[in-house]
């Protein structure tokens, strides 16, 4: 399901970019002083921000969406990735957009897998 609207548009153009391998053209359509509260915490500005994101978009190995709306100041996206780490990672992010930039940004995702996976690397180790 996909309807239309400017913050639509700028979340899906942000999403195309960094699913596609791209995360420095995504953060065209991230404002500089942008608010992201996630599992891990708030991340403020763009550098924090990026240095959140970029790592995971960069271990993706397969993102699908499944489900995308807004309007002209908000809108939702739900996708599911494989990464190196764990396969089938869903997530969601609802965002706020002004002057065609996103600039806020709440994602919700679980964060079990990725813990159990990094146990799992550090028992191999041991």
């Amino acid at each position: 399901m996909t309807e239309h609207g400017t913050a639509l548009e700028t979340l899906l153009a942000y999403h195309d970019a960094w699913s596609g391998g791209d995360f420095d053209a995504a953060m065209t359509h991230v404002a500089d002083d942008v608010v992201c509260d996630a599992p891990a915490g708030r991340f403020q500005g763009a550098d924090a921000f990026q240095g959140f994101m970029a790592p995971f978009a960069a271990m993706v190995t397969r993102y699908e969406r499944l489900a995308a709306f807004g309007d002209d100041r908000i809108a939702v996206i739900v996708y599911d990735t494989d990464t190196r780490a764990v396969d089938g990672a869903p997530g969601a992010e609802v965002v706020t957009v002004a002057a065609g930039r996103i600039r806020t940004m709440r994602i919700i995702f679980d964060r079990l897998p990725f813990e159990e996976a990094r146990r799992a690397a550090a028992a191999q180790r041991a």
